[in-house]
């Protein structure tokens, strides 16, 4: 358990800083959404790039992975949604972001940094490329696709899917993860100024992104809407993480600690942009209100996530 906390502790303090600086007015929620913005497209494609473009791409892209974590994701949402839309009267486009809030990770801001300190740098890094690979390929866009489908004036559900995979194809991860897998497909050797330049950026992205949670956390209200907001927050914690280590054990893949980081990713809240997807259709509040409890939760459920994951993972009882 001390192993256990000595991971999740300082990932923790270091969100809660964030918070208080958020609440002491010491950086505003326009200073939070630059830095945040900086993670997205400078920081997080410098450390997936990095990740790609060092490995072999037969290492990189683990096909057991990527299945066991996007079937798991595909189980939970739909899992979610029926939940909303048959058991709880809830209309077609809430029961989908109840379904996304259930199934997509806060994989880079929150899920690497915990993955790098538990599974090590290499199977964190790749799996945050696999898993930001699920998500913004697939749970995403198809999250999105049904979330417009049942909301007045929308179009047809094929140009809402070419919209979203357009923006996509603008996204600096995704093109990260394109160029990475280009550079280790060729063997084209990235050194000296270049190299140092990008692993700088790389590293900056952990510390960066949990401040950030931190910050965008400040707030926030869970009043009048605890039911349903507490029902996605533990959907995501408990049934995501289930979910996907019941895949992991059905179908593994090699390395165990591989096996153990999905775990972990799919630990985590849900993604930080939550609320601003659900923004269009007037449910940011909700949303907002359940990226908040799911991460104070977080602490409690991640750290029992580690501690059955230490046999896993190799560490001492």
């Amino acid at each position: 358990m001390l192993q256990t906390l000595a991971i999740t502790g300082p990932i923790y303090l270091v969100i809660a800083l964030g918070f208080l600086a958020g609440r002491a007015g010491t950086f505003s929620k326009l200073d939070m959404r630059v830095l945040g913005t900086y993670v997205v497209k400078f920081a997080l494609p410098a450390l997936v790039f990095t990740a790609l473009s060092q490995r072999r791409v037969d290492e990189v892209m683990n096909g057991r992975y990527v299945l066991g974590y996007a079937v798991g994701s595909l189980v939970v949402m739909m899992a979610a949604f029926g939940w909303a839309w048959r058991w709880q009267g809830k209309s077609f486009t809430l029961s989908a972001l109840c379904g996304l809030g259930c199934s997509s990770s806060n994989s880079g801001f929150i899920g690497y940094p915990i993955a790098i300190l538990a599974a090590g740098p290499s199977s964190a890094a790749v799996g945050l490329a696999m898993c930001m690979l699920v998500e913004n390929l697939l749970m995403i866009p198809l999250a999105l696709v049904m979330a417009d489908s049942g909301h007045a004036g929308a179009g047809k559900w094929y140009r809402i899917l070419m919209q979203s995979l357009s923006q996509l194809s603008r996204n600096p991860v995704i093109l990260a993860i394109v160029g990475g897998l280009a550079v280790s497909l060729i063997g084209i050797p990235i050194t000296g100024v270049l190299a140092r330049t990008i692993n700088m950026l790389a590293m900056s992205s952990a510390a960066v992104s949990l401040f950030v949670i931190g910050g965008t956390l400040t707030g926030l209200k869970t009043k009048g809407m605890r039911r349903d907001v507490t029902t996605i927050a533990l959907g995501k914690l408990l049934l995501h993480p289930l979910a996907v280590g019941l895949m992991m054990w059905l179908v593994p893949p090699n390395d165990p600690t591989l096996r153990a980081a999905a775990v972990v990713f799919a630990a985590t809240p849900m993604l930080s942009i939550y609320p601003i997807l659900a923004q269009k259709y007037g449910f940011e509040e909700m949303c907002a209100a359940a990226l908040l409890l799911a991460t104070v939760l977080s602490f409690l459920t991640i750290s029992i996530a580690l501690w059955v994951l230490g046999p896993v993972l190799g560490w001492a009882a």
